[in-house]
C-alpha cells in the first residue's frame, strides 16, 4: 500500500502494539503523551479500539500528521491507472466473497481441497513451516531497513509463532468453515464496489476500512488459537531511563503463552512524547516523497550528456 507498508507502517504499528501498560491515560485526541508511559498506553487503547486514524493522530506531532495525510493523497495520484484485468480480478474476488450464500459456496469449494491437502501435506507441513520461519528470520537479520530493536522484536515473535504454526490444525474443516464465515462477513462490511472506489478514498475512509479489516483478522487468528487481545492485555511496561528528551522503556508481554520482552525508545518534542522509530519512519517517507526524481531535475542537455558518457 501507500508508505512501503512493511517498513513504515506494519513494523512501527507492531512496535506500538507492544507498548502498553496499566498506567494513567492521556486524552486520546491529543498528539503524543504527557509521559512515555502515557503516550504508549493511549496508543494501545486506540489499537484495541481499531481506531487507526486516531492512532496516527495521537502518535505523530500535528505537522507530521498533516504531512502523512497529504502524502497519502499524493501517492494515490501517482499510481498507474486500473487496468481491465485488475478490475476483472477485483470484481470476481468480491463477488465470490459477498454474493448470495457465499459462505456455503466457498466452503463447498474448499472442503474437498482441504481433504486432499491434508492427505498430501499433513506430514510435510511442519517441516515446510520450519523452513519458512528460518528464511523469514534470515531476511529479518539481513534487513538494512530495520533497527536492531525491530530485528529483535521480529525474531523473538517468529520463535514463538513458528511452533504455533507447526501445531495449528490448518486442515480442520470446522475451523475452516468458521474462518470462511469471518472472511465473508468482513468483505461485506468493507463494501468495496470497485478498485476505482478504493483508489478514490481519502485517508479517513481508508483508515475506517483498515479498522474493519483488523477486526476480521483478529477473529481469524483467534479461530486458530492466536488471540491478539490476550497479547495486548498481557503487556507490562517499566521505564528504564528518561533524560534530555529521550526515554527507554522495557516491555514485557506474553505471546501464545510465552513471555517475551523488548525495549523501545521514545523522544520528546514540544513537551509531548512520541515513538522514536515511528516518527523517524514517517519523516523519512515524507522526505523521500518530497525529493524530486532525477528525471524531473535533470535538464535535457544534462541528460543527453550523461547518456553520451554511457
Amino acid at each position: 500500500m501507500r508508505i512501503p507498508f512493511l517498513r513504515h507502517v506494519a513494523l512501527p504499528l507492531f512496535a506500538a502494539l507492544l507498548l502498553g501498560a496499566c498506567h494513567g491515560k492521556d486524552d486520546a485526541s491529543q498528539p503524543g503523551g504527557s509521559s512515555p508511559v502515557a503516550a504508549v498506553q493511549t496508543s494501545i487503547d486506540l489499537v484495541k479500539a481499531g481506531d487507526f486514524n486516531g492512532l496516527w493522530k495521537h502518535a505523530l506531532p500535528p505537522a507530521d500528521y498533516a504531512n502523512l495525510r497529504t502524502d497519502w493523497s499524493r501517492r494515490e495520484q501517482d499510481k498507474q491507472p486500473v487496468t481491465a484485468e485488475d478490475r476483472a480480478k477485483f470484481n470476481e474476488t468480491m463477488q465470490r466473497l459477498t454474493g448470495p450464500d457465499a459462505e456455503n459456496k466457498l466452503y463447498a469449494e474448499l472442503q474437498p481441497k482441504l481433504v486432499a491437502m491434508e492427505q498430501q501435506y499433513k506430514d510435510q507441513l511442519p517441516v515446510l513451516i520450519s523452513v519458512g520461519a528460518a528464511l523469514a528470520k534470515n531476511t529479518v537479520a539481513q534487513s538494512k531497513d530495520l533497527t536492531p530493536t525491530q530485528k529483535t522484536q521480529a525474531s523473538d515473535a517468529l520463535d514463538v509463532i513458528g511452533p504455533w504454526a507447526q501445531q495449528t490444525p490448518w486442515f480442520d474443516q470446522a475451523k475452516a468453515k468458521a474462518a470462511i464465515g469471518v472472511a465473508v462477513a468482513t468483505a461485506r462490511k468493507l463494501d468495496l464496489k470497485s478498485p476505482e472506489q478504493l483508489r478514490a478514498m481519502d485517508f479517513d475512509a481508508v483508515m475506517g476500512k483498515y479498522s474493519i479489516g483488523y477486526g476480521g483478522l483478529k477473529q481469524l487468528l483467534a479461530i486458530y488459537g492466536l488471540s491478539v487481545d490476550d497479547t495486548l492485555n498481557s503487556i507490562k511496561l517499566s521505564e528504564l531511563s528518561n533524560s534530555n528528551g529521550h526515554a527507554v522503556v522495557k516491555i514485557d508481554y506474553t505471546l501464545l503463552g510465552k513471555p517475551l520482552s523488548t525495549e523501545s525508545k521514545l523522544v520528546q518534542e514540544n513537551g509531548r512524547w512520541y515513538s522514536e522509530d515511528m516518527l523517524a519512519n514517517v519523516r523519512k517517507s515524507h522526505q523521500q516523497l518530497s525529493q524530486p526524481s532525477v528525471a524531473q531535475t535533470t535538464t535535457p542537455v544534462a541528460a543527453a550528456s550523461v547518456a553520451g558518457k554511457d
